[in-house]
């Protein structure tokens, strides 16, 4: 004999799975979350400025 399996278990199983598939394509498709880019515009604004900092005027050339 064969293994009793309940339909409607099943059936929900496979909705999930699809759910959590679709869910995936979102994430992927959508990209980061709100907290991330400010994060990262964050972090290279303060890249960008400590760059700025270190770079030399046209005035700094003529004196040497």
């Amino acid at each position: 004999m064969g293994e009793i399996v309940n339909l409607r278990m099943i059936r929900k199983r496979r909705a999930r799975a699809e759910k959590e598939r679709l869910a995936e394509e979102n994430r992927l498709r959508h990209g980061r979350t709100r907290a991330e880019r400010e994060k990262e515009r964050l972090g290279m604004a303060i890249e960008a400025a400590r760059l700025e900092s270190h770079r030399r005027s046209p005035a700094d050339d003529r004196e040497k």
